[in-house]
């Protein structure tokens, strides 16, 4: 009986020295044995591990990739226009030993606030070094890119590795803002200015293209309609010296009757001339008082009514 009750405490004794030794290493974790504060072994594979219960411990680090949001920074490109910066980083621990080592007893929390330090600097060193359009433009993924690659180096110190860099908002500080917008404002405006006046002047140029080709079809169309004149009036005066040709006597029987209708118009007219005048030849003449009477009133103006009006007299001269 007295042996029984020593084996049952002796028995937890050895069964929970047992448990102590040994942990167990989860596949999203790394785990350091310590001793006395000094690493005595690392455990980096998922399984069982062991250890010397009470004198040594176990400390285990997350083996995943980790984020971090960096607070907000205002940096200064090359052109002086001040821009807030907001940015993360993902990160993991490659070097549990170097971590350890860099960051003590702080752990991730030591570790993350000098991460912090190493990417503002980077930061506002590869940003600095360019200009604002630079930052806003597509070249945004290569200045990211100078930035991871900076901050490298500097982590493995650390015993981390950054995988990636990312800049999530790039704007200007609220009291930059109007003025921005007052300068796009004006430039914009400035760009439409221009557009007009390259439209009007566009404009111009058609219209007096426009009315240099008018000018050019009237005078052509002109210049056609005077050769059609000249050629009609030239085949008419070519008719009337043909018909009067055939009776000289007719033609300048013709032309005293027509001058007689110009010289004596209805209304007021009055002409003071010598009856032996050879205005009044065929007035005088028994062949123009024939004519004369034949009219039945015994205007002259009436006789000469009666026949065809010649268009240009000087032209059967």
């Amino acid at each position: 009986m007295r042996k029984t009750a020593l084996l049952i405490p002796a028995l937890v004794v050895i069964i929970g020295v047992a448990m102590s030794s040994v942990f167990i290493v989860d596949e999203r974790e790394k785990a350091l044995v310590l001793q006395f504060g000094q690493i005595v072994s690392v455990k980096e594979e998922p399984g069982l591990g062991f250890k010397i219960p009470l004198i040594q411990e176990v400390v285990k680090y997350d083996d995943r990739i980790l984020s971090r949001d960096l607070d907000p920074i205002e940096v200064t490109p090359a052109d002086d226009r001040r821009l807030v910066v907001d940015a993360f980083a993902r990160f993991r621990i490659a070097d549990v030993e170097q971590f350890r080592r860099a960051v003590g007893v702080g752990g991730l929390a030591a570790a993350s606030q000098r991460l912090d330090s190493i990417l503002r600097a980077e930061t506002r060193e590869v940003l600095g070094s360019v200009s604002s359009n630079d930052i806003l433009s597509i070249d945004r993924a290569a200045l990211m890119l100078r930035i991871r690659n900076g901050a490298i180096t500097q982590a493995q110190a650390l015993g981390l590795q950054v995988l990636d860099v990312r800049l999530k908002r790039t704007d200007l500080p609220e009291a930059n803002l109007n003025a921005t917008y007052e300068r796009m404002k004006a430039e914009r405006e400035r760009e439409a200015a221009d557009e007009i006046a390259r439209g009007r002047e566009a404009a111009q140029r058609i219209q007096a293209q426009a009315d240099r080709t008018v000018i050019e079809l009237v005078s052509e169309a002109e210049r056609e309609a005077q050769v059609i004149q000249g050629e009609a009036d030239a085949l008419r005066n070519e008719i009337f010296a043909t018909a009067f040709g055939a009776d000289p006597e007719f033609f300048e029987f013709y032309r005293s009757m027509t001058a007689y209708q110009r010289a004596l118009q209805g209304g007021n007219t009055m002409m003071v001339m010598s009856p032996e005048s050879e205005f009044f030849n065929y007035l005088r003449s028994a062949q123009g008082a024939e004519s004369l009477r034949s009219t039945g009133n015994g205007d002259a103006g009436a006789a000469a009514q009666s026949l065809p009006p010649v268009e240009d007299e000087a032209a059967l001269r």
